[in-house]
């Protein structure tokens, strides 16, 4: 078991501990996870994302990713803004994708909040980002990783200020992680 240390996998690199052991995860954690993220729909579909993965696992959104961009129009925020009662109806009977009322609801919000910018959606996310960290202080352990921080929290109060909803700063954290906004792959990941 690990003590939340890098684990050395088959392949003999060490990983995040979470990124580790199934094959979606350990593709999602070398290919993607941390890696710095731009553009509109890429970013709308990860606010997308992060809320409905809030109580569930990441593996299962993972894996209903193709069905997830099937659904929601491949995340163009115009699309899915333009999403109306039938859209809705067909999203909560739609059993390749996660069924919670709230989260679709979230999710056609946050597409009509992104069109109502004042500023790319790019621009105001990435504003969050804090410096990045010397390699010194990179985190060890997982338990050397924050749920939260002020950034996050910043975020958070921004969005929802700004409209969107289902945007709490635990998610918010968890998509500044998976878009590079902050890297908090393990000192001893071969990502890092």
């Amino acid at each position: 078991m690990s003590d939340g240390a890098a684990v050395i996998g088959e392949d003999g690199r060490a990983r995040c501990p979470w990124g580790a052991a199934q094959p979606d995860y350990i593709a999602y954690h070398d290919q993607e996870w941390g890696f710095p993220l731009r553009g509109e729909p890429e970013l709308y579909e990860r606010i997308t994302l992060e809320s409905f993965q809030s109580g569930l696992s990441w593996l299962t959104i993972l894996r209903k990713r193709p069905a997830f961009r099937e659904a929601f129009a491949s995340f163009d925020p115009a699309a899915v803004a333009r999403f109306g009662e039938d859209d809705r109806q067909r999203l909560l009977a739609d059993a390749s994708i996660v069924r919670n009322r709230a989260k679709v609801d979230a999710a056609i919000t946050n597409a009509r909040a992104v069109l109502e910018l004042d500023q790319p959606l790019d621009d105001l996310l990435w504003s969050f980002a804090p410096p990045p960290r010397p390699d010194s202080e990179r985190p060890v352990k997982l338990g050397d990783v924050p749920a939260i921080t002020d950034e996050s929290k910043a975020m958070a109060k921004e969005l929802k200020r700004r409209g969107f909803v289902f945007v709490g700063p635990t998610t918010c954290y968890a998509l500044m992680q998976a878009t590079g906004m902050v890297d908090d792959h393990l000192k001893d990941c071969w990502r890092a």
